[in-house]
Protein backbone atom coordinates (compact mmCIF):
# COMPACT_ATOMS: atom_id res chain seq x y z
CA UNK A 1 0.00 0.00 0.00
CA UNK A 2 1.37 3.41 -0.94
CA UNK A 3 1.50 6.20 1.66
CA UNK A 4 -0.52 8.24 -0.83
CA UNK A 5 -3.36 5.73 -0.46
CA UNK A 6 -3.13 5.76 3.34
CA UNK A 7 -3.39 9.55 3.54
CA UNK A 8 -6.33 9.63 1.15
CA UNK A 9 -6.67 11.13 -2.30
CA UNK A 10 -8.71 14.09 -1.03
CA UNK A 11 -5.81 15.07 1.25
CA UNK A 12 -3.42 15.01 -1.71
CA UNK A 13 -5.88 17.06 -3.78
CA UNK A 14 -5.97 19.70 -1.05
CA UNK A 15 -2.16 19.85 -0.82
CA UNK A 16 -2.06 20.37 -4.58
CA UNK A 17 -4.78 22.99 -4.25
CA UNK A 18 -2.59 24.86 -1.77
CA UNK A 19 0.32 24.70 -4.22
CA UNK A 20 -1.96 26.04 -6.94
CA UNK A 21 -3.23 28.91 -4.79
CA UNK A 22 0.34 29.79 -3.76
CA UNK A 23 1.40 30.05 -7.41
CA UNK A 24 -1.70 32.11 -8.21
CA UNK A 25 -0.79 34.49 -5.39
CA UNK A 26 2.66 35.02 -6.91
CA UNK A 27 1.23 35.34 -10.41
CA UNK A 28 -1.10 38.03 -9.11
CA UNK A 29 1.68 39.92 -7.34
CA UNK A 30 3.91 39.87 -10.43
CA UNK A 31 1.08 41.04 -12.68
CA UNK A 32 0.91 44.51 -11.10
CA UNK A 33 2.68 46.82 -13.54
CA UNK A 34 1.28 50.29 -12.76
CA UNK A 35 2.84 50.54 -9.30
CA UNK A 36 6.64 50.68 -9.06
CA UNK A 37 6.58 49.27 -5.57
CA UNK A 38 5.14 46.05 -7.03
CA UNK A 39 6.75 45.95 -10.48
CA UNK A 40 8.98 42.83 -10.74
CA UNK A 41 12.72 43.35 -11.11
CA UNK A 42 14.99 40.89 -12.92
CA UNK A 43 17.74 39.13 -11.02
CA UNK A 44 21.23 40.50 -11.61
CA UNK A 45 24.60 39.05 -10.66
CA UNK A 46 24.99 41.92 -8.20
CA UNK A 47 21.68 41.01 -6.56
CA UNK A 48 22.65 37.34 -6.45
CA UNK A 49 25.94 38.25 -4.75
CA UNK A 50 24.12 40.41 -2.20
CA UNK A 51 21.69 37.55 -1.57
CA UNK A 52 24.59 35.20 -0.94
CA UNK A 53 26.19 37.70 1.42
CA UNK A 54 22.99 38.11 3.45
CA UNK A 55 22.62 34.32 3.71
CA UNK A 56 26.28 33.99 4.70
CA UNK A 57 25.90 36.58 7.47
CA UNK A 58 22.79 34.86 8.85
CA UNK A 59 24.36 31.39 8.74
CA UNK A 60 27.64 32.38 10.39
CA UNK A 61 25.83 34.29 13.15
CA UNK A 62 23.49 31.36 13.85
CA UNK A 63 26.28 28.76 13.72
CA UNK A 64 28.14 30.81 16.35
CA UNK A 65 25.01 30.73 18.54
CA UNK A 66 24.65 27.00 17.95
CA UNK A 67 28.31 26.34 18.75
CA UNK A 68 27.91 28.13 22.08
CA UNK A 69 25.04 25.78 23.00
CA UNK A 70 26.64 22.53 21.82
CA UNK A 71 28.03 21.35 25.16
CA UNK A 72 24.60 21.61 26.81
CA UNK A 73 22.90 19.44 24.16
CA UNK A 74 22.36 15.68 24.29
CA UNK A 75 21.45 12.69 22.13
CA UNK A 76 20.25 13.18 18.57
CA UNK A 77 20.17 16.96 18.99
CA UNK A 78 23.90 17.01 19.77
CA UNK A 79 24.69 14.61 16.90
CA UNK A 80 22.81 16.76 14.38
CA UNK A 81 24.42 19.90 15.78
CA UNK A 82 27.89 18.39 15.39
CA UNK A 83 27.22 17.34 11.80
CA UNK A 84 25.78 20.71 10.78
CA UNK A 85 28.68 22.60 12.36
CA UNK A 86 31.17 20.32 10.60
CA UNK A 87 29.49 21.07 7.26
CA UNK A 88 29.18 24.83 7.76
CA UNK A 89 31.92 25.80 5.30
CA UNK A 90 30.78 23.28 2.68
CA UNK A 91 27.23 24.59 2.98
CA UNK A 92 28.40 28.20 2.54
CA UNK A 93 30.46 27.23 -0.52
CA UNK A 94 27.50 25.42 -2.09
CA UNK A 95 25.18 28.40 -1.55
CA UNK A 96 27.79 30.74 -3.05
CA UNK A 97 28.19 28.41 -6.03
CA UNK A 98 24.40 28.18 -6.52
CA UNK A 99 23.92 31.95 -6.45
CA UNK A 100 27.05 33.27 -8.13
CA UNK A 101 27.97 30.69 -10.78
CA UNK A 102 25.76 32.30 -13.44
CA UNK A 103 22.91 34.74 -13.83
CA UNK A 104 19.60 33.20 -12.79
CA UNK A 105 16.63 33.87 -15.04
CA UNK A 106 14.11 34.98 -12.43
CA UNK A 107 12.62 38.08 -10.85
CA UNK A 108 12.21 39.50 -7.40
CA UNK A 109 8.84 40.95 -6.54
CA UNK A 110 6.55 41.63 -3.60
CA UNK A 111 5.78 38.40 -1.79
CA UNK A 112 3.70 37.35 1.20
CA UNK A 113 6.80 37.46 3.38
CA UNK A 114 5.53 35.38 6.32
CA UNK A 115 4.02 32.41 4.53
CA UNK A 116 3.15 29.27 6.48
CA UNK A 117 0.17 27.07 7.33
CA UNK A 118 -1.07 29.58 9.90
CA UNK A 119 -1.56 32.11 7.10
CA UNK A 120 -4.10 30.08 5.13
CA UNK A 121 -7.74 29.44 6.00
CA UNK A 122 -9.19 26.10 4.92
CA UNK A 123 -12.80 26.36 3.74
CA UNK A 124 -13.38 22.62 3.44
CA UNK A 125 -12.58 22.50 -0.24
CA UNK A 126 -10.20 25.40 -0.86
CA UNK A 127 -7.78 27.82 0.79
CA UNK A 128 -7.85 31.57 1.45
CA UNK A 129 -4.50 33.26 2.00
CA UNK A 130 -4.48 35.91 4.74
CA UNK A 131 -2.19 38.32 6.64
CA UNK A 132 -0.12 40.03 3.98
CA UNK A 133 1.60 42.41 6.41
CA UNK A 134 4.86 40.43 6.28
CA UNK A 135 7.22 39.17 8.95
CA UNK A 136 6.29 40.95 12.22
CA UNK A 137 9.91 41.13 13.41
CA UNK A 138 10.97 43.13 10.34
CA UNK A 139 10.65 46.88 9.92
CA UNK A 140 7.89 48.20 7.67
CA UNK A 141 10.42 49.26 5.03
CA UNK A 142 12.01 45.79 5.05
CA UNK A 143 8.60 44.18 4.57
CA UNK A 144 8.10 46.23 1.40
CA UNK A 145 11.30 44.97 -0.22
CA UNK A 146 11.07 42.64 -3.20
CA UNK A 147 12.16 39.03 -2.88
CA UNK A 148 12.28 35.87 -4.90
CA UNK A 149 8.84 34.16 -4.59
CA UNK A 150 10.63 30.95 -3.64
CA UNK A 151 11.05 32.57 -0.23
CA UNK A 152 7.32 31.96 0.34
CA UNK A 153 7.53 28.45 -1.11
CA UNK A 154 10.33 27.55 1.28
CA UNK A 155 8.33 29.03 4.17
CA UNK A 156 5.40 26.74 3.46
CA UNK A 157 7.64 23.71 3.02
CA UNK A 158 9.23 24.36 6.41
CA UNK A 159 5.75 24.77 7.87
CA UNK A 160 4.89 21.26 6.65
CA UNK A 161 7.97 20.01 8.48
CA UNK A 162 6.96 21.74 11.71
CA UNK A 163 3.43 20.35 11.40
CA UNK A 164 4.53 16.72 11.14
CA UNK A 165 6.99 17.06 14.01
CA UNK A 166 4.43 18.69 16.28
CA UNK A 167 2.03 15.85 15.46
CA UNK A 168 4.77 13.38 16.30
CA UNK A 169 5.55 15.05 19.63
CA UNK A 170 1.87 15.03 20.57
CA UNK A 171 1.58 11.35 19.65
CA UNK A 172 4.75 10.55 21.58
CA UNK A 173 3.42 12.23 24.73
CA UNK A 174 0.17 10.27 24.54
CA UNK A 175 1.62 6.95 23.38
CA UNK A 176 5.15 6.70 24.69
CA UNK A 177 5.26 2.95 24.07
CA UNK A 178 4.28 3.22 20.39
CA UNK A 179 6.07 6.33 19.16
CA UNK A 180 8.93 4.36 17.60
CA UNK A 181 6.43 2.83 15.17
CA UNK A 182 5.39 6.29 14.01
CA UNK A 183 8.87 7.82 13.72
CA UNK A 184 9.91 6.22 10.37
CA UNK A 185 6.84 7.71 8.67
CA UNK A 186 7.83 11.33 9.33
CA UNK A 187 10.25 11.62 6.44
CA UNK A 188 7.94 9.80 4.02
CA UNK A 189 4.99 12.05 4.90
CA UNK A 190 7.07 15.21 4.46
CA UNK A 191 8.40 14.01 1.11
CA UNK A 192 4.89 13.16 -0.11
CA UNK A 193 3.38 16.51 0.90
CA UNK A 194 6.21 18.67 -0.44
CA UNK A 195 6.29 16.71 -3.71
CA UNK A 196 2.61 17.33 -4.45
CA UNK A 197 2.73 20.92 -3.21
CA UNK A 198 5.71 21.76 -5.46
CA UNK A 199 4.31 19.82 -8.40
CA UNK A 200 1.09 21.85 -8.34
CA UNK A 201 2.96 25.10 -7.71
CA UNK A 202 5.29 24.68 -10.69
CA UNK A 203 2.53 23.45 -12.99
CA UNK A 204 0.36 26.45 -12.14
CA UNK A 205 3.22 28.95 -12.40
CA UNK A 206 4.27 27.52 -15.76
CA UNK A 207 6.74 29.82 -17.51
CA UNK A 208 6.11 32.77 -15.18
CA UNK A 209 9.05 35.18 -14.96
CA UNK A 210 9.89 34.03 -11.41
CA UNK A 211 10.43 30.41 -12.54
CA UNK A 212 13.99 29.87 -13.86
CA UNK A 213 14.32 28.15 -17.23
CA UNK A 214 16.91 25.69 -15.93
CA UNK A 215 15.69 22.95 -13.61
CA UNK A 216 19.00 23.05 -11.72
CA UNK A 217 18.42 26.72 -10.89
CA UNK A 218 14.92 25.96 -9.58
CA UNK A 219 16.38 23.28 -7.29
CA UNK A 220 19.24 25.53 -6.19
CA UNK A 221 16.97 28.47 -5.37
CA UNK A 222 14.59 26.29 -3.40
CA UNK A 223 17.45 24.79 -1.44
CA UNK A 224 19.11 28.09 -0.56
CA UNK A 225 15.81 29.57 0.63
CA UNK A 226 15.12 26.40 2.61
CA UNK A 227 18.52 26.82 4.24
CA UNK A 228 17.75 30.47 5.02
CA UNK A 229 14.40 29.61 6.58
CA UNK A 230 15.78 26.67 8.58
CA UNK A 231 18.67 28.76 9.91
CA UNK A 232 16.27 31.57 10.83
CA UNK A 233 14.14 29.02 12.73
CA UNK A 234 17.24 27.61 14.38
CA UNK A 235 18.24 31.00 15.71
CA UNK A 236 14.70 31.60 16.98
CA UNK A 237 14.51 28.26 18.80
CA UNK A 238 17.97 28.71 20.37
CA UNK A 239 16.87 32.01 21.88
CA UNK A 240 13.23 31.24 22.65
CA UNK A 241 12.34 27.52 22.66
CA UNK A 242 15.48 25.37 23.06
CA UNK A 243 13.31 22.28 23.59
CA UNK A 244 12.18 22.63 19.96
CA UNK A 245 15.70 22.74 18.51
CA UNK A 246 15.25 19.24 17.12
CA UNK A 247 12.80 20.52 14.47
CA UNK A 248 14.94 23.06 12.58
CA UNK A 249 18.03 20.91 13.19
CA UNK A 250 16.33 17.94 11.56
CA UNK A 251 15.17 20.09 8.67
CA UNK A 252 18.60 21.63 8.11
CA UNK A 253 20.23 18.22 8.39
CA UNK A 254 18.00 16.93 5.56
CA UNK A 255 18.70 19.97 3.41
CA UNK A 256 22.44 19.66 3.92
CA UNK A 257 22.21 16.10 2.59
CA UNK A 258 20.49 17.44 -0.53
CA UNK A 259 22.69 20.40 -1.35
CA UNK A 260 26.21 19.21 -0.61
CA UNK A 261 27.96 17.83 -3.68
CA UNK A 262 31.50 16.60 -4.09
CA UNK A 263 33.94 19.11 -5.41
CA UNK A 264 31.90 22.21 -4.58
Amino acid sequence: ILLKDLTGHFFIEMIEKLGQRTAEMHLGLTSIRDDKTFTPESFSLLYQKSLNQSFRTLIKKTMTELRSQKNSLQGDVKKMTTRILENENSMLKKIKYSLEKEKIRSVKTRVHGDYHLGQVLYTGKDFIIIDFEGEPARTLSARKLKYCPFKDVAGMMRSFHYAIFMGYFQFKNLHEEDHKLFEPWIGHWYHLVTFHFLKAYLETAGDAPFIPEKKAQIVNLLNVFLVEKSVYELSYEINNRPDWLIIPLNGLDRIVDNILIDGQ
